[in-house]
């Protein structure tokens, strides 16, 4: 063989494919998903231990811890059975809600009436994976305040003030975006009821007049 001839180099042998998921990670990446799954998986089933203890009857454990559940169910997680209930609600219930801004020009404006309860009606209309959120926060938040209320809007426990805190931190949030330039000072909140009219075919009579509760103004 002529001496400046030279053999052609070995071709690179291909890298081996990488194993899919988690096997595929280095062992940091791999021990760091394995404690962020092992810190969900932790969360998740107390979480559900919480919620079935707040939702089951009355026991040792429950007894004991009731203070602690209470804290992590209320109010976010607070449960409710009415759709079973054998009386079930025959009312349209809709929270409404206006506040007092002061403008960028420094004017002070009271807006008109915003139906909460509609805007989150429309929101999950005809979706096919409507928002828990949408559909439950404001009510549950609403039925939270008058369980802890009297009729006279004053709380009757320990819970009324957070009730109070929860639903007036759900309105200003829906508020404020609509007044990007100005400073919301207070909001108000009321619910207008109206009952479910009877069915043609029924005898029975049904008042539908809506009747309105209003809250008193409340300072942000």
């Amino acid at each position: 063989m002529d001496s400046n001839e030279r053999e052609p180099a070995a071709a690179a042998a291909p890298p081996s494919p990488r194993a899919p998921g988690i096997a595929g990670l280095s062992t940091p990446y791999r021990v760091l998903v394995a404690l962020a799954l092992g810190a969900v998986g932790v969360a998740a089933c107390t979480h559900l231990a919480f919620v079935f203890l707040h939702v089951a009857p009355s026991n040792t454990v429950s007894k004991q811890h009731a203070r602690t559940v209470d804290a992590w169910i209320y109010p976010e997680f607070e449960q409710n059975w009415k759709l079973f209930a054998p009386n079930p609600l025959q009312q349209n219930i809709a929270v409404e809600v206006r506040a007092q801004v002061r403008t960028a020009a420094g004017e002070l404006v009271t807006t008109d009436w915003r139906d909460l309860s509609a805007e989150d009606g429309e929101a999950i209309r005809h979706s096919l994976l409507p928002s828990h959120t949408e559909q439950n926060e404001l009510r549950r938040a609403w039925d939270f305040f008058t369980g802890s209320h009297d009729e006279e809007n004053k709380p009757n426990g320990e819970r009324g003030e957070l009730s109070e805190q929860y639903l007036l931190r759900i309105a200003v949030n829906r508020v404020t975006p609509a007044h990007p330039g100005g400073n919301v000072l207070r909001v108000q909140l009321r619910s207008a009821t109206t009952a479910v009219a009877a069915p043609k075919w029924s005898d029975e009579t049904t008042d539908t007049e809506t009747y309105y509760r209003e809250l008193p103004w409340w300072t942000v």
